[in-house]
């Protein structure tokens, strides 16, 4: 009995995995056709209920109407023949199509029936029609010698009065018969469709294969040191072409964050080799005998010190940086334009003896992430610091004017144009200051967290102007009277 068990369980299980061995094409394929022959077997069962119905109907109809045409010819009968030699004759004339017949009778008696008739006027309900007509006309199925006829047995009446009864019977098997044959022509169209609609289904699921195989073949030969492979699809824009294509823009974001991994890696390295070569090169000092000159062993401390703490801050710096492409990066409220601005122009002053200002800030409630917003004003404030001196001026600005417009100008050294563009990249100096080189890129790596960008605009002792510009979209609500208020 476990051995039964055990077999139909093993049955059971290498019918779906032999399945699963066909390609997909294949399997769509089975499936598709499956449901399709499924689907035209309910249409054509449907169908021929159908035609069964339609074709009794039809019969029916045909049956009541000989009464009406038994009635005409006897008011034309030839005169002086009585109703009785007249349906004699009618009978012996009756000519319909096979499975139909007609019985009369007259004065409780039959008078006849048509030559197909003569099982049915056998049957009993036919026996007491002919007895006893009818009130009015009956519609059954009756059996007569293992054949079923659908029966109208109708009165025939002269003088208001029932004299007779006719009876008019067809085969309900011929009826199906004719059901029948029509079927082969419905099931030949059915099955015509079935496989154009199977042949469609292929081509369609070879081309979806075609591409999906493309995009496998492409993810396949993926790896880190070959990213350029693009499926460069140029089919029809539909579902599968976006596939495609989204498929292309995926690879073209994993190929830029790799480069810019590698490209980061490497400025890391760079970076910090100077300043751990630097800590390493003193701190040998110290342990050759340094430490024997107490003035010499602090200036060293310090100098170590300063350079831990620049590590520290390019290590942040950077952090900074990796974060600003990853989802979740900003945290945004809502925020007062003017208080923020003048929160920040009261902090920077002490940085250093400069003339500083601060132009009038519309009244405005702004949606920005406050914290970061205000580390990249300080970076901005601090490079100004740096290419300035004590009689030039730093000024801070701020603009709802079709965008959110956050700007430090100073009137410094400025930048020369062809570095200009090159200053917001990592680890790029102009010669005008010591930092890490960072602090412009990560105002800019904020500007467009937000969906902004920023800018300068500057040149050769002419000063320069550093803007963050972040999308209207950022400003809830300005107040009319202060949009454009001028400086002060």
């Amino acid at each position: 009995m476990r051995i039964g068990r055990w077999r139909a369980y093993a049955g059971n299980r290498v019918r779906p995995r032999a399945l699963r061995k066909l390609g997909l094409t294949t399997r769509l394929l089975l499936t598709h056709a499956v449901l399709l022959t499924v689907t035209i077997g309910l249409v054509l069962l449907l169908t021929y209920v159908a035609l069964s119905r339609h074709q009794v109907a039809e019969a029916q109809a045909t049956l009541t109407e000989e009464l009406p045409e038994y009635q005409q010819a006897a008011i034309h009968r030839p005169a002086g023949q009585n109703l009785l030699a007249f349906s004699a004759a009618y009978l012996a004339t009756y000519s319909r199509s096979n499975g139909t017949a007609l019985i009369i009778g007259l004065g409780g008696r039959e008078v006849g029936a048509a030559p197909s008739a003569s099982s049915l006027a056998m049957a009993p309900p036919v026996r007491g029609w002919v007895a006893s007509p009818p009130a009015g006309p009956t519609i059954t199925d009756v059996v007569a010698n293992g054949t079923t006829y659908r029966v109208v047995a109708s009165p025939i009446l002269a003088g208001g009065h029932a004299v007779g009864v006719l009876v008019a019977g067809i085969d309900l098997g011929v009826v199906q018969d004719q059901v029948v044959a029509i079927l082969p022509l419905v099931a030949g169209e059915a099955g015509s469709a079935l496989l154009i609609a199977v042949v469609a289904g292929y081509l369609l699921l070879r081309r979806v294969r075609r591409t999906l195989a493309q995009l496998t073949e492409t993810a396949a030969t993926i790896n880190r040191d070959d990213l350029s492979r693009r499926l460069d699809y140029r089919g029809p824009d539909d579902e599968l072409g976006r596939l495609a294509q989204t498929f292309d823009v995926m690879l073209e974001r994993v190929e830029t964050a790799f480069v810019s991994q590698r490209r980061l890696l490497s400025d890391v390295s760079h970076q910090l080799r100077t300043p751990l070569t630097v800590m390493r090169g003193h701190l040998d000092v110290l342990r050759r005998g340094g430490l024997r000159d107490p003035e010499e062993a602090a200036d060293t401390l310090a100098l170590v010190i300063s350079e831990i703490d620049h590590t520290n801050a390019l290590v942040n710096q950077l952090l900074l940086l990796g974060q600003s492409e990853e989802p979740g990066f900003l945290d945004t409220a809502r925020v007062d334009l003017r208080s923020f601005m003048a929160d920040i122009f009261t902090s920077v002053q002490g940085l250093a003896p400069r003339h500083w200002a601060l132009e009038a800030v519309p009244d405005a409630v702004v949606t920005v992430d406050l914290d970061k917003v205000r580390g990249a004003l300080l970076n901005l404030v601090d490079n100004a610091v740096r290419a300035t001196g004590p009689d030039d001026s730093i000024t801070l600005r701020a603009s709802c004017d079709g965008a959110l417009v956050f700007a430090v100008a100073d009137t410094g050294t400025g930048i020369p144009v062809e570095h200009q563009e090159a200053v917001f990249q990592r680890f790029v100096h102009t010669g005008q200051n010591h930092g890490a080189g960072l602090g412009l890129t990560i105002v800019r790596a904020i500007a467009e967290a937000h969906g902004g960008h920023a800018d300068l605009q500057s040149a050769p002792g002419s000063g320069c102007t550093v803007r963050i510009v972040l999308p209207a979209s950022s400003i809830d609500s300005v107040s009319p009277s202060n949009r454009h208020e001028g400086a002060r």
